[in-house]
Order: structure tokens, then C-alpha cells, then sequence
């Protein structure tokens, strides 16, 4: 028997997406860094335990079926939410110490990957692509 692929509804992501886009330009704007805990902490959570609570929220407001929306890879969204969380993290850390260069440049960067994925292009899934093909190069190098 094949195994079916696990996806997630594109709006579930597009929701996880707008939450960080969103979270990150509250934190800016109010210079409350905890702000960025709030999207780190489901995006944790997603990745430890499989369930975002963000994305559970929003599967409650789902007008069809899920599997009747675009799916979205599981195993990349989990590929992109290390990402996420990552520069989340280093972000929150950087403002918490003071390093505020730092954290401008860690938040821009996973607000700025998260709304580009909103309008289309997935950074995360390019590097996936990049990383993969890398791999695949240097098994064939090996005798």
C-alpha cells in the first residue's frame, strides 16, 4: 500500500505566515519584543509536538473539506518552520540582550521570507530544492 503524502491546506500556511508578517511588525512598531514569542511558541510547538495552535485556530474557520484546498507539503512547511523558528528566536534574543541591529536583521529576515511565501515564492522551499540537489551531486561523486 503507497503511502499518501501529508499535506496542509494553503490557508492554515497562509495563516502562519500573516501571523509571523503580522507579530513582527507589532513587535517593531510597539518595541515590545515578546511579541515575537507569540508565533515562536506555535511555531515550537508545530515542530515538537505537531500541533501550532495558531493553524488550529484557523482550521475552525475553513469553509470546505481540507483536502478540498491547495495543499502544501507537510515535510517542507516543517522544513521552513525550523527557519521560522530559528530567526524568531535569534531575533526575540537579540532585542531581549540589547542587540537590536541584530534583531531588526534576524525579524526582517523571516518577515520578510514569510511574505514573500504569501505572495508566491517560497525562499525555504528554494534552499530545500538547493540542499537536496547538493546532495545529490556528492552521492554521485562517491565511487
Amino acid at each position: 500500500m503507497a503511502n499518501t503524502p501529508v499535506s496542509i491546506p494553503r490557508p492554515l500556511v497562509r495563516t502562519n505566515q500573516w501571523s509571523i508578517v503580522l507579530s513582527v511588525l507589532a513587535s517593531w512598531l510597539t518595541g515590545e519584543a515578546w511579541i515575537l514569542a507569540i508565533p515562536l511558541l506555535a511555531g515550537v510547538m508545530g515542530l515538537l509536538f505537531g500541533y501550532n495552535p495558531i493553524m488550529r485556530a484557523a482550521k475552525l474557520f475553513l469553509r470546505k473539506n481540507p483536502a478540498d484546498y491547495i495543499p502544501e507539503d507537510w515535510e517542507q512547511q516543517q522544513f521552513n518552520q525550523v527557519i521560522a523558528v530559528a530567526c524568531l528566536a535569534l531575533g526575540l534574543i537579540s532585542f531581549l540582550l540589547g542587540w537590536t541591529a541584530a534583531g531588526y536583521v534576524f525579524t526582517a529576515m523571516v518577515a520578510l521570507s514569510a511574505f514573500v511565501a504569501i505572495l508566491g515564492f517560497c525562499i525555504g522551499c528554494f534552499i530545500r530544492f538547493q540542499l537536496n540537489q547538493y546532495k545529490y551531486r556528492k552521492s554521485l561523486d562517491k565511487p
